[in-house]
């Protein structure tokens, strides 16, 4: 929904609630602030040949045209001109403070993965992982950075998340949905267990740059149609990760799908766990059923949140879900930004709720 929130009530009875908010879009105003945190090689090199991503085109998701500049609510962008989710203050007055948000997860919306060059990706990605510490982590304790990984490049990644593994302030390992292969594949394996030895959650959210179709039957015509699409490559890195064994092979480690929706879940899990049994000498072993993993390892926010006609059928979708797995996000400052006032539009019990806006983040990411 692109809706205006300036002129709502300051606080009712549920924005009184503490919130933890799993994916807010705050990032630098252009790249040049990520200078200071560069060599000079990579400022010149960035100044004379641009940011090439692994896609045809040069910035962005730029084969499809966005509903509103910058993605964003028409009210979210900031007295001083910047763009939205770039000034911390005005975001302070206009979402946590608003909210009440006690707990805010940093998705940044620059493009800074599966750089076509990947030493300029690895540089890239070191730069915004400080850069999010310094100018929003350490003057905001209530929000927490990504580290942002560049993920074609498995031993760099990992080298990351051990030096970030050092400094207070990050929330989870950062991946997109759109890489180069399915996430369980073992080329990724070391980066999903230098993430669980570290005890970082691994996240992944809607979009990136991997070059490839984003649907299975080639390229969409429209916006609309790339946007649905989202939730089969989150299914393709989810029977990936079961069927290859990651969660088999590394018990600890705890996924969260971001931006993804989670109405397919239930039909998902029931057609995998329906096909292991038939095929049960195709790839590594497994001690469970898919939906056993996916049960206890695997996460999923609320944003986009699916919206049936008959409004009770959603409670049945989280039933079978688990009220456990499911984290608020506001999506805060894009068009489709999901008002926590609103976005339980049925009545839950008190232990729900309260998982739903803030406990469930708090035993994912730790206090």
């Amino acid at each position: 929904m692109n809706v205006q929130v300036r002129d709502l009530p300051q606080a009712n009875a549920q924005s009184r609630l503490a919130i933890a908010d799993c994916d807010l879009h705050l990032g630098p105003r252009a790249t040049s602030d990520l200078y200071p945190y560069l060599t000079q090689r990579w400022i010149d090199y960035i100044e004379t040949y641009g940011t090439s991503h692994r896609i045809g085109y040069q910035d962005g998701n730029a084969a499809y045209p966005k509903s509103a500049p910058f993605a964003a609510r028409r009210d979210a962008f900031p007295p001083d001109g910047s763009p939205p989710g770039t000034n911390l203050d005005f975001t302070r007055t206009q979402h946590l403070d608003r909210y009440n948000i006690q707990l805010g997860l940093i998705n940044p919306p620059l493009p800074s993965q599966s750089f076509m060059n990947p030493d300029l990706g690895n540089a890239m990605c070191q730069a915004l992982n400080q850069w999010q510490i310094d100018t929003h982590v350490r003057p905001e304790p209530r929000l927490r950075a990504s580290i942002v990984i560049n993920y074609e490049d498995p031993a760099a990644a990992v080298k990351e998340i051990e030096r970030c593994a050092t400094i207070p302030g990050y929330g989870h390992v950062m991946f997109m949905s759109r890489i180069c292969a399915p996430l369980g594949q073992r080329q990724y394996r070391p980066i999903l267990q230098a993430a669980t030895e570290a005890g970082f959650p691994v996240a992944m959210h809607a979009f990136g740059f991997a070059g490839h179709k984003p649907t299975a039957a080639g390229w969409p015509s429209f916006y609309l149609e790339d946007m649905v699409a989202h939730a089969n490559a989150f299914q393709a890195h989810l029977a990936s990760l079961v069927v290859e064994g990651a969660f088999e092979a590394l018990p600890n480690l705890r996924f969260l799908m971001i931006e993804g929706g989670f109405g397919w879940l239930p039909s998902f899990c029931w057609r995998l766990d329906k096909l292991v049994r038939r095929l049960t000498n195709d790839g590594p072993k497994l001690s469970r059923r898919p939906s056993d993993y996916i049960r206890s390892q695997v996460w999923a926010t609320t944003q986009p949140m699916e919206e049936p006609p008959h409004k009770p059928h959603a409670l049945d979708l989280i039933d079978w879900i688990g009220w456990d797995r499911l984290l608020f996000a506001s999506d805060y400052p894009h068009w489709d930004f999901d008002d926590p006032d609103s976005v339980l539009p049925f009545p839950v019990t008190e232990t729900q709720r309260r998982g739903f806006y803030y406990d469930n983040a708090r035993a994912l990411y730790g206090p």
